[in-house]
């Protein structure tokens, strides 16, 4: 039976993705970085209407998406994103491609949907240089 693994990121960053082009370049090294392989896209769009003023992107991958959103309009901006796959992937694999947005602050949770909404783990956590200086990825 296939993993129905849900890694779901909030983030405060100071250097955001602006380009459409910086977005699918991102989002394509995010695929190769946690071994999964596209199946449609990388697709992005900026949206320019004030109040959600950033860019949006996604990419099919053959076991399912990877969806994000980054308001830049707002400082330090801030970072939706999504990752959800029926195979095993590295959640610190997709956290640590975000330091180059330089994270000030990062969330998440990883959701497990195999049979139910069952978190599996989650955190808060406030870094103000890149996030392996914490000791948390080495």
């Amino acid at each position: 039976m296939p993993v129905h693994k849900h890694l779901i990121i909030r983030a405060e960053v100071n250097r955001p993705i602006t380009s459409e082009k910086g977005l699918k370049k991102w989002l394509r090294n995010l695929v190769k970085k946690i071994d999964m392989k596209v199946i449609k896209g990388p697709f992005a769009a900026y949206v320019s209407k004030e109040g959600n003023r950033g860019i949006t992107g996604m990419v099919m991958i053959e076991t399912s998406h990877i969806a994000i959103h980054v308001w830049d309009e707002i400082n330090p901006a801030l970072v939706q994103c999504d990752v959800y796959s029926c195979a095993e992937f590295s959640s610190n694999e997709v956290l640590l491609e975000l330091t180059e947005m330089e994270p000030i602050k990062i969330e998440y949770m990883l959701l497990d949907r195999a049979e139910e909404l069952k978190p599996t783990f989650s955190t808060q956590a406030h870094w103000s240089a890149p996030i392996y200086q914490d000791g948390l990825y080495g």
